[in-house]
């Protein structure tokens, strides 16, 4: 098990290194330069020469990309992101402990509601077979994968205007300060999320029950008598929730980095919202560092659950 956990370990060493590398030169080749970001696009052409190397040199663009990066490698290990081109006085680190809270929190909570929609159903869905059941759960649950989800989140809300008069918080709110305001900020977004990935959970419970349900296994514990709700719940469901937690865990790292859309529509002040602000005001700097914050966290979720797997799985170690 040791010798797994160090191998997977090490093999995530070298995709770290490449995703660094390829948003460090992403951030160079892409169109915009950083400069009229923070000069002006009309003060640029009217700077001399001069001074413009005084501004670049500043800013270390100066030097060759080898030295570049290296640098920003250096102050990544230290856990120096930089500063916003916009507020000097703000570092990124503390702009990501203020605001990652609130996107890690909106992805668990979209990870239960994914989960308390997506088993039930799928496991209906699989013992009632081509009944009713089945094919109202299979087109709901198409439904729920069909519609975008920024789309849906902006429904919600008016939908929560329009009938109750009620619409969430605009301030930001930690949930051990005040856990009401941040639910109310929160749930939202959440269930916006946890609705298209439940869908996805839903088709993969059942189509790995009805592999499972037919095994030589199922059937001999089926022919011993053993109850229904035991033969589903003890043995067929234990070995079909493997691949559901599998990509449960890619979701998770996936909605950590892929809650902009959903936090642009509920105004929600986390990381995705920062990131959309970045873009809009070409910060380069933001962009880069929470780019980074996004894979490496997608990164490391992915290491989990590998480890979670093959303790579930003892198979995997040895293959």
């Amino acid at each position: 098990m040791g010798k797994y956990f160090l191998r997977r370990l090490l093999l995530s060493i070298p995709t770290i290194f490449g995703v660094t590398v390829l948003i460090f030169l992403a951030m160079r080749v892409i169109p915009g330069d950083p400069l009229r970001s923070i000069i002006g696009e009309g003060q640029i052409y009217v700077l001399s020469d001069k001074e413009l190397a005084e501004v670049k040199a500043s800013l270390g663009y100066d030097k060759p990309l080898v030295v570049q990066y290296l640098a920003w490698m250096q102050d990544v290990a230290k856990g120096n992101l930089g500063y916003s081109f916009w507020q000097k006085d703000k570092s990124i680190a503390d702009m990501v402990v203020r605001r990652g809270p609130i996107t890690l929190q909106i992805s668990i909570m979209a990870l239960i509601v994914a989960w308390a929609i997506g088993l039930p159903a799928g496991i209906i869905s699989a013992v009632k077979r081509n009944t009713v059941a089945d094919y109202s759960i299979r087109g709901f649950v198409t439904l729920l994968m069909a519609i975008p989800n920024f789309w849906l989140g902006l429904a919600i809300i008016l939908f929560t205007v329009i009938f109750f008069r009620w619409r969430p918080p605009m301030e930001l709110a930690t949930l051990w300060g005040n856990p009401w305001q941040n639910l109310q900020m929160t749930i939202g977004p959440a269930i916006v999320m946890g609705f298209s990935f439940g869908a996805i959970i839903a088709r993969m419970v059942r189509s790995s029950m009805l592999e499972i349900l037919r095994d030589d296994y199922v059937r001999t514990a089926t022919a011993k008598g053993l109850a229904n709700s035991t033969v589903i719940f003890r043995h067929a469901l234990r070995n079909a929730l493997l691949p559901t937690i599998t990509i449960s865990g890619l979701y998770l790292g996936a909605t950590i980095g892929g809650a902009v859309a959903v936090e642009r529509a509920f105004s929600v002040p986390g990381l995705g919202l920062s990131l959309i602000y970045a873009v809009q005001a070409r910060d380069w700097t933001v962009i880069q560092s929470l780019v980074l914050l996004f894979a490496v966290a997608y990164i490391i979720i992915n290491l989990v659950v590998d480890y979670i797997y093959a303790f579930i799985d003892p198979r995997i170690r040895y293959e």
